[in-house]
């Protein structure tokens, strides 16, 4: 099984909870590097966000708190950079300051750029995993290098109590894309 394939699989599994719910730039519609692995995620499940990633966040939150399971979906780091305030003072320390009587549960889909076949420009080309990690007390963040990891992290992300923040690399499913593009 190839890297894009199992996050197609994990993209199924998560879509399997009744309460899942996706939500971000590129869910409903092609043009991002992730979009075609949510083509099998029934489209009453989607929804396409505009960019305004602190909103994204901040619903994907509220959603958590209402019962359901947001899949929350940033195609870049560089975007989640965006939703930082509702990530870090909302979603990760709700629990905290709520004395444990809140625990919204939100599961983050987010990508390291590749840099071939273009470089995408140094607004894009990074990953900033350890500072999340820096700044985040009660989220779990996970890195899949792995194909074998994919699958199994978002299992565990699935059981876990609390917020799960997955990184991928998108230079491991360009092989998938180049195969897509000439068909």
């Amino acid at each position: 099984m190839s890297y894009y394939a199992a996050l197609c699989e994990a993209m199924n599994l998560c879509a399997e909870a009744p309460n899942s719910i996706f939500l971000g730039q590129g869910v409903g519609v092609h043009g991002t590097s992730m979009s075609t692995s949510f083509d099998v995620i029934a489209s009453e499940k989607r929804i396409e966000m505009p960019v305004c990633e602190d909103l994204q966040m901040g619903m994907a939150t509220g959603m958590a708190l209402s019962g359901l399971l947001p899949i929350c979906i940033f195609p870049r780091w560089n975007f989640m950079i965006c939703a930082a305030n509702q990530l870090v003072n909302h979603l990760d320390r709700l629990s905290l300051y709520s004395d444990g009587g809140y625990k919204p549960k939100v599961i983050i889909r987010v990508a390291v750029p590749s840099v071939d076949p273009f470089y995408p420009g140094p607004q894009h080309d990074d990953d900033f995993t350890q500072a999340f990690r820096l700044m985040c007390r009660t989220i779990k963040i996970v890195t899949l290098r792995r194909t074998c990891e994919v699958v199994q992290q978002y299992k565990n992300a699935l059981k876990r109590n609390g917020s799960t923040i997955l990184v991928e690399f998108t230079e491991h499913y360009k092989d998938e894309r180049r195969k897509e593009m000439q068909q």
